[in-house]
């Protein structure tokens, strides 16, 4: 039972990091916790069906029975779905990975990087997330929007950093600043 719960909540990082390329991970970024509220929702709809079933007839008990059941399982399959999406800083590259059952990877190089717009929508800012947009010399893109994105601000100026930090962008820590 472990290893099918690790299965289901555990996407894996550290085995899509290329070691021998000295790949450090610098953030991994989980969805912001406001992702969990439909489904909680959806989930706590399904106990209250089920609190139903002693004012049923006995005809139809079944349904909220079913009904409740249905809802449990929706609610945390979408909770498992948006646990399992991961966005991943390295001193070399963003990737996400997500997807339940179907994994997919998407994978972009420090270096293909032009631009970051934050997107912090009021309610955002309100509960400090926003959804970050990459623009990249590539038409067709993998990675271009991730959404739900826990302290914006704090991430973006981590990923700009590391881009820094790589002497892709800016000064780099090589170069003497002449004044």
């Amino acid at each position: 039972m472990g290893s099918v719960w690790r299965w289901l909540t555990d996407p894996h990082i550290g085995d899509r990091l290329l070691r021998e390329e000295d790949e450090d991970i610098v953030d991994v970024v989980h969805k912001h916790w406001v992702v969990y509220v439909v489904p909680g929702l959806f989930a706590a709809a399904g106990l209250i069906c089920w609190m139903l079933v002693p004012f049923s007839s006995v005809q139809l008990g079944w349904a909220p029975i079913l009904i409740g059941l249905a809802l449990l399982l929706w609610g945390g399959f979408r909770a498992l779905q948006r646990n399992i999406d991961r966005f991943v800083v390295t001193n070399q590259r963003v990737f996400r990975v997500h997807g339940l059952f179907n994994r997919k990877e998407a994978t972009m190089p420090l270096s293909r990087i032009l631009d970051i717009t934050v997107d912090k929508p009021i309610q955002g800012r309100m509960l400090n997330y926003g959804h970050f947009t990459f623009e990249s010399a590539a038409q067709a893109q993998g990675l271009r929007v991730i959404r739900f994105v826990g302290h914006p601000d704090a991430r973006n100026l981590t990923i700009q950093r590391v881009v820094t930090r790589a002497g892709l962008r800016g000064r780099s820590p090589n170069v003497q600043r002449v004044d």
